[in-house]
């Protein structure tokens, strides 16, 4: 397993996920979809997240009960609100419902205020 740098800036992480190969950096979110955690407090609170999808994956409809930050580290994402090319930054409101997938495969950093609720089936 990769070690996470005691600090790591928004130019390094491109380098940082691209460093990311073996089972062990990368755990099972959906299907098509994988995680590297930097973060979780496990009660529903604050999270910080990797996701790496396959072409094609998406991740189920879910409801935002607090911030998501998220930006597109490598690759592209869509939603029901539009398509975000590599580089964008996205901010969802508490409250915001999407269902994100990739065409082309990318990654992603998230940044969670508090846990999602899926309301899709699953």
């Amino acid at each position: 397993m990769i070690e996470m740098p005691p600090m790591l800036n928004l130019q390094d992480l491109a380098g940082y996920a691209n460093s990311l190969n073996g089972p062990a950096d990368w755990k099972p979110f959906h299907e098509g979809v994988t995680a590297h955690w930097f973060y979780d407090d496990g009660n529903g609170g604050a999270a910080s997240v990797l996701l790496r999808y396959e072409a094609g994956a998406r991740v189920p409809l879910h409801e935002h009960l607090g911030h998501e930050h998220i930006y597109l580290i490598r690759g592209d994402q869509y939603d029901e609100h539009g398509t975000y090319p590599e580089g964008s930054f996205v901010i969802n409101r508490p409250g915001t419902r999407h269902s994100p997938g990739s065409k082309n495969g990318c990654i992603a950093l998230l940044i969670y205020e508090k846990a999602v609720r899926f309301v899709g089936a699953e």
